[in-house]
């Protein structure tokens, strides 16, 4: 009777066992359920927007835009640099691409010889996947359309349109503004502005030269982003434009050139070599630094050839050099009033004459002067005007190198001025210190050095600028002006190049040198005379006249270089102010191997480049319009105490026609 009760007690058993663990897996999975219910929840609710953005992502790219380069103008708002539309072919590689087939094949539609499509070939392989490739510039409109229209059939080629750097006024301000040019690798960075992606965009351009480098960061704005939808691959699809990022132009740039006498100034140069600089007196703006020969900047950002770039460069006028800034030369006669501001300071009497015979025997040789039998009785004044060497060869020797060269560097000699961008040399001012520290073979400075130094030749070489600021700096009697270029970035003004401190010379010293300049372009025996008559009325001009020497003269009869090749010949020199009796500008021009005379090359080209910013200036431009007073006539109609042959009132009376070749 008791096995039965036995066997009861174990399906009991059993039976609770199941219980249990059917209620644990119940719970288990319930557990489950609603953890798997909370998570569909919290992704659908909570993380709706995120994962939505995921998709879209995955969806949708945004390819880089170049933003537009901020705009450089001149003083008075003309457009010197700015973009204008490109269209342009690029090509993306894919992982299925034939490279070099795909170049044969564009090759039809657009020019490409042999050489560049082994170049594009070669590019292609080496670039990152999908990466585009720049494959032409300045595509026509037929070229353009032909591309797009066979699109389809083009995997990874693109035909769009971009901007392009364009320099409306060609080679005329080529050296100061620069010019842009494609992102190589050696301008690539690990860190900072050129290390963004944008660097790698086929359309991106970075400054080469002049403003375009120096202020590139400025004119480069912020890239824009081009929304595009692509495929499961990555190809893009379509474009969305409602999802576009603009792009943030660059700042613009405001010079203080002047587009008209920086173009009239490449004019009158010619197929000439030299340069021409030109100065506000008053305020120090620079409103003219032409180079000349220059270049066409929109060849090189369109990319030059190798044949091309050769050619300019093995040019012998070379017109890749700006000759404003780093062009040294010896300054000739054009140094003699900052020689005479030494004598002056150094306490030298301005009326001690001196005989010029047209020798002068000194040292065991004969130091000539360039006029053929001399000037004769010469003061200080009659130097300047008719830039007697012979003077100078002794005036020099008297006041000694350290003094001359003091009032050399506060005329702005041997100095690299802040105008925001490279390339200025600072060329060389001679003293007893600079000889001991340059000159190894001998050190100590000799007096037939400062005879040299005295007419501008020897130790001393300065650029055009440098020539203009001493004579801006004479012109205005009173400042030390500092040259600027650059007027404004972005809106905001830069400081003026008046807001500097006082010549360190005596005035009546420096209205004695300014007097003389004078009579070199207005007395009718001044070596400019002729050449300085600007025809403007009372508005007359003030220069001095110069000629350096590139070749030995020992022993040579005749220094004439009519008969020599170019290169042997000598540098004409010529700077000048105007008005004399109120100076608003001044200038310096070299004609690189010009002859013998700055009259003859020199003065006639800074003429022309002063008339057009003197007839520019309203205030001068009214002067010269003003009617002269009439004279009150006698009753049988001659000008009171005129005599019956006398010249009418107002008019010069006939000048004597002053010998050629004068320096």
């Amino acid at each position: 009777m008791s096995e039965p009760s036995i066997f009861f007690t174990e399906v009991n058993e059993r039976q609770g066992v199941f219980h249990r663990r059917a209620f644990l897996m119940g719970g288990l999975s319930g557990l489950g359920l609603l953890a798997l219910t909370g998570r569909l929840a919290h992704l659908q609710l909570l993380e709706a927007q995120r994962y939505e953005k995921m998709s879209a992502s995955n969806q949708f790219n945004f390819r880089l835009v170049p933003p537009p380069r901020g705009l450089i103008v001149d003083r008075n708002g003309v457009i010197l640099a700015s973009n204008r539309p490109n269209f342009r072919l690029l090509v993306a590689k894919d992982g299925k691409m034939d490279p070099e087939g795909t170049v044969k094949t564009l090759a039809h539609f657009v020019p490409l010889d042999a050489e560049r499509q082994a170049r594009l070939t070669k590019d292609l392989i080496r670039a990152p996947k999908r990466s585009p490739v720049s494959v032409m510039e300045d595509m026509s409109w037929e070229q353009f359309s032909a591309i797009n229209v066979r699109a389809p059939e083009l995997p990874g080629v693109t035909a769009d349109m971009g901007e392009v750097r364009v320099y409306p006024h060609g080679g005329a301000f080529a050296h100061v503004i620069g010019y842009v040019a494609k992102v190589n690798k050696e301008d690539i960075q690990p860190t900072g502005p050129n290390s963004e992606a944008i660097m790698l965009h086929p359309g991106f351009r970075i400054g080469r030269q002049g403003v375009e480098k120096a202020f590139d960061l400025r004119l480069r704005g912020r890239p824009g982003a081009q929304k595009v939808e692509v495929d499961a691959n990555g190809r893009e699809v379509r474009q969305d434009s409602g999802g576009d990022i603009a792009a943030t132009p660059g700042a613009e740039i405001q010079l203080s050139l002047d587009a008209d006498i920086q173009t009239r100034a490449l004019e009158v140069m010619g197929d000439e070599s030299g340069a021409v600089v030109m100065l506000d007196c008053r305020t120090g703006d620079v409103l003219c630094m032409a180079s000349a020969p220059s270049f066409d900047a929109n060849r090189f950002v369109r990319g030059m050839t190798g044949s091309e770039y050769r050619a300019l460069a093995n040019y012998e006028r070379k017109p890749l050099l700006d000759k404003a800034m780093s062009g040294l030369y010896p300054p000739g006669s054009t140094f003699k009033p900052t020689v005479a501001l030494a004598a002056l300071e150094a306490g030298i009497d301005p009326e001690i004459r001196v005989n010029c015979s047209g020798g002068w025997y000194y040292g065991g040789r004969t130091w000539r002067c360039w006029k053929h039998g001399g000037h004769g009785s010469q003061n200080m004044h009659d130097a300047i005007k008719n830039s007697c060497d012979i003077y100078f060869y002794q005036t020099a020797l008297k006041v000694g190198p350290d003094p001359i060269a003091r009032a050399a560097h506060a005329l702005g000699f041997g100095q690299v001025f802040d105008l925001g961008i490279p390339g200025q040399k600072k060329g060389i001012v001679g003293s007893r210190e600079w000889k001991r520290k340059a000159v190894k073979r001998e050190p100590v400075w000799q007096p037939g050095d400062s005879v040299s130094y005295g007419i501008g030749q020897g130790y001393v070489n300065v650029n055009a600028l440098q020539l203009a600021v001493m004579t801006a700096r004479l012109a205005n009697g009173r400042k030390a002006l500092n040259p600027r270029l650059v007027r404004s970035i972005g809106g905001k003004e830069l400081p003026s190049g008046a807001a500097v401190p006082d010549l360190p010379f005596q005035q009546e010293h420096v209205d004695y040198v300014r007097g003389a300049m004078i009579a070199v372009a207005n007395d009718v025996t001044g070596t400019a005379y002729r050449q300085s008559q600007l025809g403007l009325g009372d508005v007359m001009m003030a220069g001095k006249t110069g000629t350096a020497q590139v070749r030995s003269y020992d022993n040579v009869a005749d220094r004439n270089s009519a008969s020599v090749q170019w290169k042997l010949k000598d540098h004409n020199l010529f700077v000048a102010f105007a008005p004399y009796d109120a100076p608003r500008y001044a200038l310096s021009v070299i004609v690189e191997h010009g002859g013998l005379g700055g009259a003859t090359a020199g003065a006639p080209r800074a003429r022309e480049v002063m008339r057009v910013a003197l007839l520019k200036d309203p205030e001068i431009r009214a002067r010269i319009e003003k009617p002269l007073p009439m004279p009150e006539l006698t009753p049988d109609g001659l000008a009171e105490g005129a005599a019956p042959d006398a010249p009418t009132a107002g008019a010069p009376p006939p000048a004597p026609r002053p010998p050629e070749g004068r320096t």
